[in-house]
């Protein structure tokens, strides 16, 4: 506790526990609280996701709504955008009445609520209520989690990065068991089958309800251990006299120039942010169209799906996340300014679309003929890359965020941040859309050599970006 907060409070025992006492035992509890939390919600998010389209698309017969593919593909794309649009607004209640810890709360229930209601009304009013309801969830959660992570660190604490790779651990475990356990809900254990053993009609409704109970779950281990291990952190909206009496990070503090200079900076590294997702978005659409048609798939007499290729990405991201967690703590890694770290990020999502030409080079160029194959080993390697591209950029700018904006406007600043992935999602459609008509290599090979030229202009103008952000590594 700071001597601050106990002047204020008057006593101890107001904080469960001694922030200040936990800078030499590693990270905080409150950390992995936050960890498990997340991993619960992007469980719950990614499961639904999965199925969703085959929800829109099968006949009633099926168990899906019957929509038709385009129409199904407008509603995903939709739906997919405006999770990542909310949470300006989420962050912006929270920072000016709310708190974070209650908008946490207020979004996990309402996102639970989404997911059963998918479950309890299978009919197109059904979707449209429990889709509205996932997307105003997400609002309320998606950025103030994220800021509650950050402030579990004092400023100029270099840990601060590291907490992010763990932190983003979470949401990659969430994100690679998903697919697999709603799947086996949806396809497995709820599909009514006939004599043959092909599914007649799928369980979708009860991959949803397991997506809502790992909500509930994350719900019950969030308010079961935030006072214990979170304290104070994230009761009170910034602009509230609690706030500023309890905060460790002096928020009564008049923002500056210089806290405007630094938001600035969160501005200007969106923009970029933006063309990377745009490209690594691509996993999800051009990508996967390109595997299920002319990718070998094959291991032995087993014919991998196309949909657990999704499942790669977050599979590398645990296994590397922890080493990008030491080495960003190294002294090499501490050299590395957030500028540099991400746009090494963007150039390696270029280098990554290198290995996809590479499979195009092996099929003789784009052949319309689906039994010329390239070898798995092309879309592992883009994969890869793409992960240590993901790695350098996105659990960095979460916490450079954290670290750039003013307390009173953190929250928002985080939905900010998050409005990227909104925007990117309706480049990367339209990029993708392309792909078709004009051929994956020029698509691919366009792609590669922009975000590369991007990433290597981030590098150029670090300099003035950090002399914007003034003293925040």
């Amino acid at each position: 506790m700071s001597h601050l907060q106990e002047e204020v409070t008057g006593a101890a025992s107001d904080r469960p526990f001694d922030l200040e006492a936990e800078s030499s035992k590693g990270h905080p509890k409150g950390l992995y609280l936050l960890f498990f939390t997340e991993m619960w919600e992007r469980f719950s998010y990614y499961g639904m996701r999965g199925i969703l389209i085959l929800y829109l698309t099968k006949t009633l017969l099926e168990g899906g709504l019957a929509i038709r593919p385009e129409d199904a593909s407008l509603i995903y794309g939709f739906f997919t955008g405006f999770v990542y649009f909310t949470p300006l607004i989420g962050g912006w209640l929270a920072d000016r009445y709310l708190g974070q810890r209650k908008a946490i709360t207020i979004g996990g229930i309402t996102m639970m609520l989404g997911q059963f209601t998918l479950f309890a009304i299978n009919s197109h009013a059904g979707m449209y209520a429990g889709l509205f309801l996932l997307i105003i969830g997400n609002g309320f959660f998606k950025p103030n989690i994220s800021t509650l992570v950050g402030r579990l660190y004092k400023d100029g604490d270099s840990r601060r990065d590291s907490a992010f790779s763990i932190f983003y651990m979470g949401i990659n475990f969430g994100a690679f068991f998903a697919p697999l356990v709603v799947g086996v809900f949806s396809d497995q254990w709820f599909a009514v089958k006939d004599a043959t053993g092909a599914i007649v009609t799928y369980g979708y409704k009860y991959g949803f309800l397991v997506a809502g109970l790992g909500m509930l779950l994350g719900q019950l281990i969030f308010n079961g251990f935030a006072r214990k291990y979170l304290g104070d952190i994230g009761l009170h909206p910034a602009t509230s006299a609690s706030a500023k009496t309890v905060d460790l990070k002096n928020e009564i503090k008049p923002v500056t120039k210089e806290d405007k200079q630094r938001m600035t900076v969160i501005f200007i590294l969106t923009a970029f942010v933006i063309f990377f997702w745009a490209g690594f978005e691509q996993a999800g659409s051009s990508l996967s169209l390109y595997t299920d048609k002319f990718i070998d798939r094959s291991v032995g007499n087993f014919v991998i799906p196309t949909s657990w290729f999704q499942s790669v990405n977050p599979l590398f991201i645990v296994l590397l996340a922890p080493l990008f967690s030491i080495f960003w703590t190294s002294r090499l890694g501490k050299k590395i300014s957030t500028p540099v770290k991400m746009g090494l990020g963007m150039v390696l999502l270029g280098v990554g679309f290198f290995f996809m030409l590479g499979a195009i080079a092996q099929r003789g160029g784009d052949v319309a003929d689906e039994t010329i194959k390239a070898s798995l080993f092309w879309l592992v390697m883009t994969y890869l890359v793409h992960t240590i591209g993901e790695l350098c950029l996105s659990p960095v700018g979460l916490s450079v965020v954290t670290k750039l904006a003013h307390p009173k406007f953190a929250s928002l600043m985080m939905g900010v941040w998050l409005l990227a992935t909104f925007v990117a999602n309706i480049v990367g459609g339209f990029l993708a859309s392309f792909v078709e008509s004009m051929g994956a290599q020029l698509i691919f090979s366009t792609i590669s050599g922009f975000v590369i030229v991007l990433g290597l202009v981030l590098i150029a103008l670090n300099k003035p970006i950090q002399k914007m952000m003034h003293g925040v590594k």
